[in-house]
């Protein structure tokens, strides 16, 4: 069973205007071949269907607890895709509805984000083509499904970069800098498994590829913090054994800033979550929305 916490993994900077062409690039990032959904769903799969659960508890742990932190990229990137589709927010009703209010959406990447999703995310990738299972990959044997996962996690890494070298927009330079350090950890994490497992010093290889997370300004703050050595249980009472694996005998990688590697019970300090604001005309026609804020507010005052 899972647990979710209502903030996210991340503080993403509020765009100061829409960008829902730089919500396009970010796609990459959730529906792509290398995307969140698919890590998560490899992950996932291979979590549920791990054989000998018990005799390889720390490899299952392993996989079990970076299944749990892929939720919340998902989660991540999803409101980075949504909060550059929809800018701050424009509350104001009354609009024109025959006056072509979102004329400009004819004309940017992913015009289905706005016509099929209202401005929010969707599981697609920067072409709008849908993500598919696919992408998944769960043999059942554990050595091969952790040097997959290994690729992957190389391969999601090479892509957001080249997703953060195409803008300059904060929001989704947040997400990838956030994303780039994190994905770090698990291609650390599963070249280590599989040097315990096998002898064979894959992290001699990493990062892999040779990314330079010194150099991008926004991977700096969760460097200095230390998340590149840190493995998060958010929590949970479980899964502790995955430092059998991500162990604090073991190192930081090279470039990086130095200290041994450590197993976090709880959650990253993250930040809170988007408040996305409505544009009515969007969602025309709509029940009065003064209304249900009236509501709601009922309703909250009477659950406290």
């Amino acid at each position: 069973m899972f647990m979710r916490i209502d903030k996210l993994q991340a503080e993403l900077p509020e765009p100061k205007a829409p960008n829902p062409n730089a919500a396009a690039a970010l796609q990459e990032l959730l529906g792509g071949k290398y995307g969140e959904m698919s890590t998560l769903g490899n992950y996932m799969f291979q979590s549920f269907n791990f054989r000998n659960k018990t005799k390889l508890r720390p490899f299952y742990g392993l996989v079990s607890t970076i299944f749990q932190e892929e939720l919340g990229h998902v989660e991540l990137v999803s409101n980075g895709i949504a909060m550059l589709n929809n800018g701050p927010g424009d509350p104001t009703s009354g609009a024109d509805i025959s006056d072509a209010p979102f004329e400009a959406m004819q004309d940017v990447r992913s015009a289905a984000s706005f016509f099929s999703a209202g401005g929010g995310a969707l599981p697609v990738n920067s072409n709008s083509m849908s993500w598919n299972v696919d992408m998944v990959t769960t043999t059942g044997n554990l050595i091969m499904d952790l040097l997959h996962n290994f690729h992957l996690e190389c391969g999601a890494r090479i892509h957001k970069l080249r997703v953060y070298e195409t803008m300059t927009e904060p929001t989704g330079r947040e997400v990838c800098g956030y994303l780039l350090v994190r994905g770090a950890v698990h291609a650390h994490a599963y070249a280590l498994a599989l040097k315990k497992l096998t002898g064979v010093e894959i992290e001699k290889m990493l990062p892999t590829p040779n990314i330079p997370t010194g150099n991008i300004p926004e991977c700096q703050k969760y460097l200095q913090e230390g998340s590149h050595r840190r493995l998060y249980r958010f929590g949970s009472p479980d899964y502790a054994e995955a430092a059998g694996v991500w162990s604090s005998d073991e190192k930081a990688l090279p470039g990086d800033p130095p200290g041994n590697l450590e197993v976090v019970d709880g959650a990253p300090n993250g930040g809170q979550m988007a408040e996305l604001l409505g544009n009515y005309p969007a969602f025309a026609p709509d029940y009065a929305p003064e209304e249900m804020f009236e509501i709601a507010s009922k309703l909250y005052k009477k659950s406290r």
